[in-house]
């Protein structure tokens, strides 16, 4: 039974208190344009999948990010500002940082940006891609900063050791999801670096150790999605 009232439409609801009331304490709502064999967002079988809405309040089971690389490289080491880090035999500090690239999102509220990435680096002795044989070892960091803030999110790190040996060079990858916060409408520019440290010795200054690291030499995958 269908009722009418000037505050909305009830099913089996006589009063309704929405613009559309079911009135069941066992009923649901069955809409045949999202099911297996109509949508091909729905895996079928007995899964569930996740009901969303876009900008115009359908109703949909497709995931729309605000960015995703789905499979193709996502980042091109000739194009990033800082995709080549190097630290110089005898630095005083033996940390080396640069910003490798940044995006910018507007939000209309209070929301979260999810971030997925997996990126890829490569370790070597200097710029022309010497293997590093030194048996000492080197940390790779990567991780997001919102707008100038000092804050770190989606921190993912690998040390790298060079063998006695001229070391294995090829791909290496940082990977990680992380939540930002981000408080409250506005335009956020979200920026993410690579960061390397070598064997300082704290108690000696000027003991880092020579190293290069290239980001971005393979395939690199990334995610946006504001919640």
């Amino acid at each position: 039974m269908i009722f009418a009232q000037t505050s909305g439409v009830g099913i089996n609801e006589s009063i309704p208190e929405q613009a559309l009331h079911l009135g069941s304490s066992s009923g649901t709502i069955r809409i045949d344009g999202l099911n297996d064999s109509n949508d091909p967002y729905n895996g079928g079988g007995t899964n569930t999948y996740p009901l969303l809405v876009d900008n115009l309040g359908n109703l949909t089971l497709e995931f729309i990010p605000l960015y995703n690389s789905n499979g193709s490289d996502a980042l091109d080491h000739l194009t990033l500002p800082s995709a080549t880090i190097t630290i110089l035999n005898g630095d005083n500090d033996g940390i080396e940082s640069g910003e490798l690239f940044n995006f910018t999102i507007n939000t209309n509220r209070a929301s979260i940006l999810e971030v997925k990435y997996d990126v890829s680096f490569e370790v070597f002795l200097n710029a022309a891609e010497i293997a590093i044989s030194d048996k000492k070892a080197r940390r790779i960091n990567t991780y997001f900063r919102v707008n100038t803030g000092t804050r770190q999110y989606g921190v993912s790190s690998k040390c790298y050791n060079g063998g006695s040996v001229d070391s294995e060079t090829g791909n290496y990858f940082n990977s990680c999801t992380s939540y930002i916060n981000l408080p409250t409408s506005g335009t956020y520019t979200i920026r993410f670096y690579g960061e390397v440290s070598s064997g300082i010795n704290r108690s000696n200054p000027n003991t880092g150790l020579a190293t290069c690291v290239k980001f971005a030499r393979g395939n690199d995958s990334l995610l946006f999605r504001l919640h």
